[in-house]
């Protein structure tokens, strides 16, 4: 069981001359369940190398087992300094995709043409892709073979206007992930703020916020295992 684990590697969040990137914990939290159900794990990004963490991602109110956890873990570190580039992936070499969050991926996944094809190519070929938080929002211009959103008239979730705002940062952001899927012709839905919510539709899954990532791995992996 091969899985492909895509992250950022964008790191300027807007014109603030703050800094963005992944979520650690949406990392470590799937990173370590896929690894426990034995799949091998491979970690790409756009530009490949070490993709750039969301420095409040590891503060100590955002840090949780899972994330010292990987922190501490060569292996784990070994991986993300190494990450694959993007372009250079083949579809067909994994069973699954996974996509961390975190706000980089709104401003390079989101338009990535290489992301683009690599969803589509996936959920084509019968293989789940999962996202969480503001990763459904990479999803934003991904098409089904006739041309129409792939998530248009499809229950979906991610990141909410509400959290947006309670992180500051609705300004920010080039587009709100709820908004857009909704936009596109979702069927969204969502949970209490900050509170595990995770949605499955066949073989996509989306997963509302950083505290949704365990959550989705295992509905993943759960689709792994009836396929």
């Amino acid at each position: 069981m091969n899985v492909l684990l895509v992250l950022t590697s964008h790191d300027e969040l807007g014109t603030t001359g703050r800094k963005t990137g992944f979520w650690l914990e949406e990392l470590a939290a799937p990173y370590y369940r896929l690894k426990q159900a034995g799949a091998t794990v491979t970690l790409a990004s756009p530009k490949g190398g070490r993709p750039p963490l969301d420095p409040k991602s590891n503060e100590p109110g955002s840090q949780t087992d899972d994330t010292r956890r990987f922190e501490a873990d060569p292996e784990a570190e070994a991986a993300l300094d190494s990450t694959v580039v993007l372009s250079t992936v083949d579809p067909a070499d994994y069973d699954a995709v996974f996509y961390p969050g975190g706000h980089g991926p709104l401003w390079d996944l989101a338009e990535d043409t290489d992301s683009i094809a690599l969803i589509e190519t996936t959920l084509r070929a019968g293989k789940p892709v999962a996202l969480v938080c503001h990763a459904p929002g990479v999803l934003r211009h991904v098409t089904n073979a006739d041309g129409t959103p792939l998530v248009q008239g499809r229950p979906v979730t991610g990141f909410t206007n509400s959290e947006e705002d309670g992180v500051g940062l609705t300004d920010i952001v080039p587009f709100l992930v709820e908004d857009e899927l909704k936009a596109k012709g979702g069927v969204y839905s969502k949970g209490a703020d900050w509170g595990s919510y995770v949605v499955r539709d066949g073989l996509l899954i989306t997963g509302q916020n950083p505290a949704s990532s365990a959550e989705a791995a295992d509905v993943l992996l759960t689709v792994l295992a009836s396929a």
